[in-house]
């Protein structure tokens, strides 16, 4: 059996205790309680399996995350297309948006080079495309001008499921590119996974979004949550099939 170093472990429940007791005491509350003890096993997990520099990664994407969602609050609230409790994330919010990630980080205890690389660059693809999501939804909603139905193309509200806008489509670039740079900057991935990481993202973003526009409504148990599994699934497989195909 597997054990992690205790040291590693004890350093991981630290950080991540005194990060999220700051989150906690922050007047701007970003997460219901239930939220904040998940987010802590989130991020032990991510700790003790790529270190400080995973751990970076996904601190990054919940506060730029978060931030996002945050912008044009009352104008969204108003339409009735805000998220939910004013963007604070519970649980189901943490894992829709993190557990692809966390299965990457996980399985690369497991295995050698190549594949630990091609995992950890599943790992970063994954929230870039959260992040991408995120950012092209939020500033769509916010400040869209013209939007359209990925399905049809057909001129649709702002907030409709599976809608686009050209605002949200560019801020959604440079969401992916943003969390993939930091991903490159903390050693976890190359230059050239950057790129990856940003078409990754891209064609997961537009294959959430016609989920959204077509079957979502269909099912109830396709929530947003699963979606966003769903979401950041394609974009860490895509990373990876683009790593084996270029033998990166």
């Amino acid at each position: 059996m597997f054990f992690f170093p205790s040291s590693r472990l004890e350093i991981a429940a630290l950080v991540n205790l005194g990060f999220l007791a700051i989150a906690w005491i922050s007047p701007k509350k970003l997460l219901t309680p239930m939220g904040y003890l998940h987010a802590w096993v989130l991020g032990v997990l991510v700790w003790v399996t790529l270190q400080w520099q995973g751990y970076l990664v996904v601190v990054f994407y919940f506060l730029v995350g978060s931030a996002v969602t945050k912008i044009g609050m009352a104008q969204k609230e108003a339409e009735g297309i805000a998220e939910k409790r004013s963007g604070m994330r519970g649980p189901e919010n943490v894992w829709g948006s993190a557990l692809v990630a966390t299965i990457c980080a996980i399985a690369t205890i497991f295995v050698d080079s190549p594949l630990k690389e091609l995992l950890i660059l599943g790992y970063v693809a994954s929230f870039a495309t959260k992040l991408s999501d995120t950012t092209a939804s939020e500033v769509g909603k916010a400040y869209g001008q013209r939007t359209f139905l990925i399905t049809t193309l057909k001129p649709v509200p702002r907030g409709t499921e599976g809608a686009i806008s050209l605002e949200g489509t560019l801020a959604g670039i440079v969401g992916s590119i943003v969390i993939a740079v930091v991903g490159w900057a903390v050693g976890l991935i190359n230059l050239y996974s950057i790129i990856i990481c940003l078409i990754a993202a891209f064609i997961a973003t537009n294959i959430e979004s016609v989920i959204g526009a077509s079957i979502q409504s269909r099912f109830l148990w396709l929530t947003n949550e699963i979606v966003n599994i769903l979401n950041t699934a394609i974009g860490a497989i895509v990373a990876i099939a683009i790593g084996l195909a270029i033998d990166l």
